[in-house]
């Protein structure tokens, strides 16, 4: 077996994660689709940053055979005289590692080392993963010289044809890999003897790291019967609190003594699962509710983004509204009434979008959402990208009163919400008989996802009626569900 430099990430992450990759595969989950098509940005991103290199030759695989042959190959390109310097895609190994360097460029026995990041920063991991490339290159005889990062400029704005130059963004990180290189070489050595070993390290979630406790925790799950509101579905749990948890033994909230160390979220959510009851700060509910005035208008969006922006005047990751729910609730007895707008051809939304909220949201009266901070993002976007809509949004932004707010304050905490305060895990508890479960479309990602593929990139064309049916289905059911969880906070 050799130690790649994906498996090594892994290894970073959890030590587990590199055993069970390279011995019980299958206990890991497999990528959805929604990372599927993250990859596919990051991909997509990678084609401009290459065009940095106008004189390297690229290499890379498309089967296993020729993967495996793929060091040999980069070799012959390197020791021939005539051969090109800058190579994509070049792999590198020795008898127990490997990797697949995205950009290397070589002056000798010198090399430069590229690596193309679809981020809009060089992060901490990508100065591990790089450690762990140059000390590859190392061990086959190279001078690591210069490490650079190439990434996403979220500055850039698009006018015309993409320009890769403004497009990406560089950062020399030579001196952070250079300073990591005896780190390296230990956690090599330790990652190496993880992936021989017959036994698979210690599990516990309190092992991860680089952030990636919530991903470990749907392999964990995976692998052990985890109990019902367990220590692991605290509020933000942490790995150093998790570890002294385990260490005493508490698999349970319930269980948590009252002298643990908690925060005040975590203090209450302990206690709502001892109580076996809602602790519900009704005074608190009553001085935010009177501050509601009518009419209602529960709003929210689903958005777009992307890595290459799509039309003029955008950046790189904005989220871009491409439809709008709407229920209305004029007084408190009158009747719901609902409009929405869905975006349907792949042309700009912001504007025919704007139109029809304009049209059909008054302007008076509450503007309900949950998280209202996206909300007021997409529309201070909105009204930044076309001036022509700034004042309505701008008003429309001075009305907005967020109802997650008795949740995530902790003025309304329910065991069953798991330290949570999303509409996924508040509306089964307060209103189960509304549910995402039975819709095609159950959250955020896959709609984005599912709307771009259809709409924007003219893919699932048999199925695009029925994929702007479901988009429909879903966000109506997201203003529907605020609508039901503010009766009954009124009922309180």
């Amino acid at each position: 077996m050799q130690l790649s430099k994906s498996s090594y990430m892994n290894y970073l992450r959890h030590p587990a994660w590199l055993w069970l990759e390279k011995h019980d595969k299958k206990k890991l989950p497999k990528h959805d689709k929604n990372t599927q098509a993250m990859f596919a940005a990051g991909f997509l991103f990678e084609t401009y940053a290459e065009k940095e290199f106008p004189e390297a030759q690229r290499l890379g695989f498309s089967d296993y055979n020729e993967y495996k042959e793929l060091a040999a190959v980069t070799r012959a390109v390197v020791d021939n005289p005539d051969g090109a310097r800058t190579i994509i895609q070049a792999k590198f190994e020795t008898d127990d590692i490997a990797c697949i360097s995205d950009v290397v460029h070589f002056d000798g026995t010198l090399v430069d080392i590229y690596e193309i990041k679809s981020s809009t920063s060089a992060k901490p991991e990508h100065i591990l993963d790089l450690a762990f490339q140059a000390e590859v290159l190392r061990r086959n005889g190279y001078t690591v010289r210069n490490v650079t990062v190439l990434f996403v400029n979220n500055d850039y704005v698009r006018n015309g044809k993409i320009d890769h130059t403004e497009l990406v963004s560089r950062e020399d990180v030579t001196d952070k890999v250079l300073e990591i290189e005896a780190l390296t070489n230990i956690q090599i050595a330790d990652a190496l003897s993880v992936m021989r070993s017959t036994t698979c390290p210690d599990i516990s979630p309190s092992h991860a790291k680089l952030g990636s406790l919530t991903n470990w925790m749907v392999v964990y799950r995976n692998l052990v019967d985890v109990p019902e509101y367990s220590i692991y579905d605290l509020a933000a749990p942490g790995t150093a609190r998790i570890a002294k948890l385990e260490e005493l033994g508490i698999k349970k909230i319930e269980d948590i003594p009252e002298s643990s160390p908690l925060t005040s979220k975590q203090e209450l959510q302990v206690l709502a699962t001892k109580k076996d009851m809602p602790i519900i700060n009704r005074d608190a509910i009553l001085a935010f509710m009177s501050e509601i005035t009518f009419p209602l208008y529960f709003l929210d969006y689903e958005t777009y983004n992307g890595v290459i922006p799509y039309f003029d005047g955008q950046k790189p990751y904005q989220q871009i509204p491409f439809q709008y729910s709407l229920h209305i609730l004029d007084s408190p007895d009158a009747e719901l009434r609902y409009v929405e707008y869905l975006h349907e051809d792949a042309t700009n939304p912001i504007s025919p979008l704007s139109d029809s909220l304009q049209a059909n949201i008054g302007d008076a009266g509450a503007v309900i959402t949950w998280n209202m901070s996206f909300e007021k993002s997409c529309n201070t976007r909105m009204g930044e990208l076309f001036p022509e809509y700034g004042d309505f949004y701008a008003q429309v932004n001075n009305r907005v009163i967020d109802l997650a707010v008795p949740f995530a304050d902790d003025m309304y905490v329910d065991k069953r919400f798991v330290g949570r305060y999303s509409i996924k895990y508040v509306l089964p508890v307060l209103v189960p008989e509304l549910s995402y479960k039975a819709l095609r479309i159950q959250e955020g990602g896959s709609a984005q996802r599912l709307w771009m593929e259809a709409v924007l990139d003219g893919n699932n064309e048999d199925s695009k009626q029925q994929i702007l049916d479901d988009l429909v289905e879903y966000c109506e059911l997201d203003t529907l569900a605020m609508v039901e969880i503010y009766r009954k906070l009124i009922t309180l």
